[in-house]
């Protein structure tokens, strides 16, 4: 699963990491929530690609009202082919959503521990997602997206069972490709992280509170020692 992660590097190592054409003004974020705003990235026709804000929580096209909002945040990467929610996106509307880190808490007894899990050199890295466009009863667009999850790799799994689908560089090309594409091309791309790749700590409370975004939520726990 995935309910929360961060977002605050700047606008020009977005730019350069993921080889943006255009993206909007986004504020660094600490703690992004289910059913906020968050910037995702998508390819034009003509190749280019942009960061653009949509609400996290997919609503599906032939949604009658937006509250599978809050249901579908996630989508697991072994029922994608076959849920009537997620199936038309697969085949036609994917999309990276960049994080710089998130939180998974570990349950421990009748209690849970947030952690903050990114990547060891600190670089964003990119999730695979799918994106709809639902149509409101005002009338107006509204664009959404949900995160895709996978099984955790094993120096994870002690800490939740699922994780976010971590896309590696070479496959952001095939999974932001706007044309069709079939199951069999896209569920491979869809792996546990290698092992070497993630970095984690305990962090504080806090993160539990979605009012509360500030940097010190990624710091371990305690607010002892830096990322950076």
């Amino acid at each position: 699963m995935c309910g929360r992660y961060s977002l605050s590097s700047t606008k020009l190592t977005l730019k350069q990491r993921f080889e943006l054409s255009r993206q909007g003004e986004f504020d660094p974020r600490f703690n992004i929530a289910p059913t906020q705003a968050a910037a995702v990235i998508r390819q034009a026709e003509d190749g280019t690609r942009m960061l653009k804000a949509m609400r996290w929580g997919l609503v599906p096209q032939w949604a009658k009202d937006a509250s599978s909002a809050a249901k579908l945040i996630n989508a697991r990467a072994d029922s994608l082919a076959d849920k009537p929610s997620f199936r038309g996106a697969l085949r036609s509307q994917r999309c990276l959503v960049p994080m710089d880190g998130w939180f998974e808490w570990k349950r421990e007894g009748k209690s849970k521990r947030p952690y903050y899990i990114h990547a060891a050199d600190l670089r964003p890295f990119a999730v695979a997602g799918l994106w709809e466009q639902w149509l409101n009863p005002a009338h107006e667009l509204v664009e959404t997206f949900t995160v895709i999850t996978v099984d955790a790799a094993p120096v994870l799994a002690g800490i939740h069972d699922r994780m976010p689908a971590v896309l590696q560089p070479e496959s952001w090309s095939t999974w932001l490709d706007p044309r069709p594409l079939a199951p069999a091309d896209l569920l491979p791309l869809l792996e546990p992280c290698d092992a070497a790749w993630p970095a984690f700590h305990e962090v504080g409370p806090e993160v539990g509170t979605v009012s509360i975004d500030r940097p010190g939520l990624i710091l371990p726990f305690g607010g002892q020692g830096s990322l950076f």
